[in-house]
C-alpha cells in the first residue's frame, strides 16, 4: 500500500532523488530517466482518454495506465547484478501475463483492421493522433529503459511490455480510423515536383 501524507520532502531540492531501495541517486541518473518517461507515457494516455475513445478502446488505456505504475516500479528499484534477483523480495515486477494480454489485444484488433498498402502518416481521427502520439512517446521511454539496460540490470519483461504496448498503440490508432479505413498514407516523394498551387 502506498500512503502519501506529503507532496514536497525538499529531501530533493540538491538534485538528489530516491530509488525504491532508498538509495539516494542524482534526477539525472538513467534510471529515473527511464521511469519518469513511464509517467509521462501514462500522463499521454490520460489526456487519450479525454478524446473520446469507444468504451472497449478506454477500458483497454485504463488497463495499460495501471500496468504502467506496475512498470515504473519495477525500474525504481534494481535488479541485483549477480542472480537477477530484485534487490528486494518484495519487489514489484512485470511478468510475462502482462505482455501475453498486450499481444492478445494487438492479435484482435488486427483481424479487424484493412490491410497496409504503405507506411501511414500520424493522424485522421482526434482519437487516432493522441493514440500516434502516446506511441511515439512509448517508443522514446523503451529507449530510455534499453539504455539503461546497458548499464544496470533491468527485467527484460518490463523492455518486452513496452514494445508490445508501443505496438497495441498502433493498431488502436489504426482502430481509431475507421479501423484503417481512414488511415492518412504516406505517398513516398509525393511533394518532390513543383505545385502548382505554390
Amino acid at each position: 500500500m502506498v500512503y502519501l501524507n506529503r507532496i514536497y520532502t525538499r529531501s530533493g531540492d540538491q538534485g538528489n532523488t530516491s530509488l525504491g531501495t532508498g538509495e539516494r541517486v542524482p534526477k539525472t541518473h538513467p534510471r529515473i530517466a527511464a521511469y519518469g518517461g513511464v509517467d509521462e507515457l501514462n500522463a499521454v494516455l490520460g489526456m487519450v482518454l479525454t478524446s473520446g475513445l469507444p468504451d472497449p478502446m478506454a477500458r483497454m488505456i485504463r488497463h495499460i495506465q495501471n500496468d504502467l505504475f506496475d512498470v515504473g516500479a519495477d525500474l525504481c528499484i534494481p535488479q541485483s547484478v549477480g542472480e537477477g534477483e530484485p534487490t528486494e523480495s518484495t519487489a514489484l515486477r512485470i511478468i510475462p501475463d502482462q505482455v501475453a494480454r498486450l499481444e492478445k489485444w494487438i492479435d484482435d484488433c488486427t483481424e479487424r483492421l484493412s490491410p497496409l498498402e504503405s507506411f501511414i502518416l500520424p493522424g485522421g481521427t482526434p482519437q487516432a493522433s493522441h493514440l500516434h502520439l502516446a506511441r511515439t512517446v512509448c517508443r522514446r521511454v523503451e529507449l530510455a529503459v534499453c539504455a539503461l539496460a546497458e548499464v544496470s540490470p533491468v527485467n527484460e519483461q518490463a523492455v518486452i511490455y513496452l514494445n508490445r504496448l508501443s505496438d497495441l498503440l498502433f493498431v488502436l490508432a489504426r482502430a481509431a480510423n475507421d479501423w484503417g479505413r481512414g488511415d492518412v498514407l504516406w505517398v513516398p516523394g509525393k511533394n518532390r515536383q513543383p505545385d502548382d498551387n505554390t
